[in-house]
């Protein structure tokens, strides 16, 4: 049986990423200083305008103007006609401490109320968090958000070394994988959308994407003379960034985690500490997914994992290996039971989640990074 599956990936001038990158520079500014720091940070960018909300509470001093005018520096917008300018836009600060209510949850939580000595630390909200990973790549993601996840990377290093010199920050990536009997066997399209100077030519634009972002990235053995590319549809993208559209933090989910491969439980990540289960939970259930498949348990897994807001242990754990589990996904559930610590505690001391190590996970996918702490190898018994 043949199907096709599509991806997308976004580089980090769309404005929502933008908003994604501040909220978590913010958050990194913070654990600097002060490793407990409670952040729950959004950002909304438009026109010539910035604006940062949430709820912060910490002991450490932080100048939260000045890191989104650098975040806006660093991804590359200057220009006030055609995006946004980080030495003109307007900023605004709308930020105020943590709710009492919730923090009566997290800093206790109800197991501890009920006379528990090691669950001292409730989930900072409910919800369910879905963790996956497939053999298909060697980083145990799935191939089409793995492919566009690169093109977008390589389309801001082309743009950043001037590889090619007239595009500008903004740009989206899209990836359509052919399977057959389950297994990817070629690029059906692609399409690459990106802002660009007024003067550009889209024949030299087109010609370049190509030959300078897509050949040096997709395997070769996957294209083919049926694959099909779209390079800037539209025919002009010069208007881009928070005045093209605007942007909002946690707007990206689905580009954040599996490209829609795989279900999602509905949080966002960016901006908030790991005591919000929205973010370390699915941190952890990743970490689980790919270490039953890299163990060779499963060729395919997705793991949920559900909590209540105050209650450290998990409501439920749900592990799914879709036919390809060499024991009962039961026995599974046992090994994770006796290998991960899945309380908020837990999942902050065994991933050393309070560090500042979340700029890192903004663009092109929270997962599939070697070097994360949730992307280690560990062997399982």
């Amino acid at each position: 049986m043949r199907r096709l599956f599509t991806s997308e990936s976004v580089t980090e001038g769309h404005p929502d990423k933008l908003c994604d990158y501040i909220s978590d520079s913010i958050l990194d500014s913070y654990f600097e200083k002060d490793p407990y720091a409670r952040v729950a940070c959004e950002t909304v960018a438009g026109k010539g305008q910035i604006l940062v909300t949430g709820e912060i509470t910490s002991n450490a001093e932080v100048d939260i103007e000045k890191i989104v005018r650098d975040t806006i520096k660093e991804v590359g917008f200057d220009n006030s006609k055609t995006d946004i300018d980080y030495k003109t836009c307007k900023v605004l600060l709308n930020i105020s401490k943590q709710s009492s209510d919730i923090a009566l949850g997290v800093d206790k939580s109800l197991e501890q109320k009920e006379g528990s000595k090691d669950e001292s630390e409730g989930a900072g909200d409910q919800g369910m968090m879905f963790g996956f990973a497939t053999d298909e790549t060697e980083e145990y993601m799935p191939m089409p958000i793995f492919l566009a996840h690169k093109l977008a990377k390589r389309l801001t290093t082309v743009r950043k070394e001037k590889i090619i010199d007239y595009i500008r920050p903004d740009g989206k990536v899209q990836v359509t994988v052919e399977y057959e009997k389950g297994e990817p066997k070629r690029i059906d399209t692609i399409v690459v959308s990106t802002q660009h100077n007024e003067n550009a030519s889209l024949d030299v634009l087109k010609q370049d994407i190509i030959e300078k972002v897509i050949k040096p990235v997709v395997p070769e053995e996957l294209l083919d003379s049926d694959t099909k590319y779209y390079i800037n549809p539209t025919g002009r993208f010069v208007i881009g960034g928070p005045l093209g559209d605007s942007g909002l933090t946690g707007r990206k989910i689905i580009v954040d985690t599996y490209g829609g491969y795989s279900r999602h439980g509905g949080g966002a990540f960016s901006g908030k500490d790991p005591t919000k289960v929205d973010r370390s939970a699915a941190y952890m259930a990743r970490f689980i997914a790919k270490n039953i498949v890299a163990n060779g348990l499963a060729r395919k897994c997705e793991i949920q994992l559900s909590y209540a807001i105050g209650v450290a242990k998990p409501v439920s754990i749900y592990v799914e290996t879709f036919g390809t589990g060499k024991i009962p996904d039961n026995e599974i559930i046992k090994k994770i039971k006796n290998t991960f610590k899945l309380t908020p505690r837990g999942i902050i001391e065994s991933l050393n989640l309070r560090q500042p190590i979340y700029k890192q996970t903004t663009n092109y996918g929270h997962f599939g990074k070697k070097d994360l702490p949730w992307e280690q190898i560990i062997k399982l018994v």
